[in-house]
């Protein structure tokens, strides 16, 4: 569904992005991560196209992807030990997308605050941030155990609302997963599905009914762009 744009649009008051597949691309890091757990176990490395679709996912997604003959309690048995490789390559090998600093930029110019809500652990999403030079621009974030639920559940957005002081319905959600359009719903906050990012063959971005669907990080330096408040 689209939604109506209104004349004279405005950048948000907030704009709150997902961080994995949204304002990083973060897949040449995982690809790292895995192919090093492969090597450890005598297997060749995969390549990147049969990662890349997975990472939104999160690490269990991503290991039955480039593990898919192991068993799930292995692999589950596994997780810690992707998180320290992860750890390891964090900000080795992956960058924003392309158009991600200008949109931001827009944004800062414009008065606008934003922040980061992910589903990454908390610790390894504020390791990225110096990484990128964010850790002063970024308003807010919260990962994925920073609160006692996690995307889809609508808590992580709402609660990063409340830290800056301003109502769901202030916010803007962009995500390029069907959890983050579903969890910006439940919040009661307008959500755009980010196309540039991570998905299966099989999912359907219309289906999830986000607000508005953007094809670039760069339309959204338009503030034309976003969704209507």
């Amino acid at each position: 569904m689209q939604a109506r744009l209104k004349p004279g649009a405005r950048f948000p008051d907030v704009a709150l992005f997902d961080l994995d597949g949204t304002l990083l691309d973060s897949a040449p890091d995982m690809l790292a991560t895995v192919n090093a757990m492969r090597a450890e176990r005598g297997r060749g490395p995969i390549a990147l196209d049969a990662l890349r679709p997975h990472v939104s996912k999160g690490a269990r997604a991503m290991l039955a992807a480039a593990f898919a003959d192991v068993a799930v309690e292995t692999r589950e048995s596994w997780v810690p030990e992707f998180l320290a490789v992860y750890q390891r390559e964090l900000g080795r090998h992956g960058a924003p997308f392309d158009g991600v600093e200008a949109m931001l930029g827009a944004l800062e110019a414009a008065g606008s605050r934003w922040g980061i809500v992910t589903n990454k652990p908390e610790y390894l999403a504020r390791l990225l941030l110096p990484l990128l030079g964010w850790q002063s621009r970024c308003a807010v974030l919260i990962g994925g155990d920073t609160l006692t639920a996690r995307k889809p559940d609508p808590l992580p957005l709402t609660v990063a609302a409340e830290r800056l002081g301003v109502a769901p319905s202030a916010c803007v959600y962009v995500g390029d997963d069907e959890r983050d359009i579903v969890a910006a719903r439940a919040a009661g906050m307008p959500s755009v599905v980010a196309l540039w990012g991570y998905r299966l063959a099989e999912d359907d971005p219309i289906a999830w009914q986000g607000d508005v669907m953007i094809d670039t990080p760069a339309a959204l330096a338009d503030p034309a762009r976003w969704p209507a408040r």
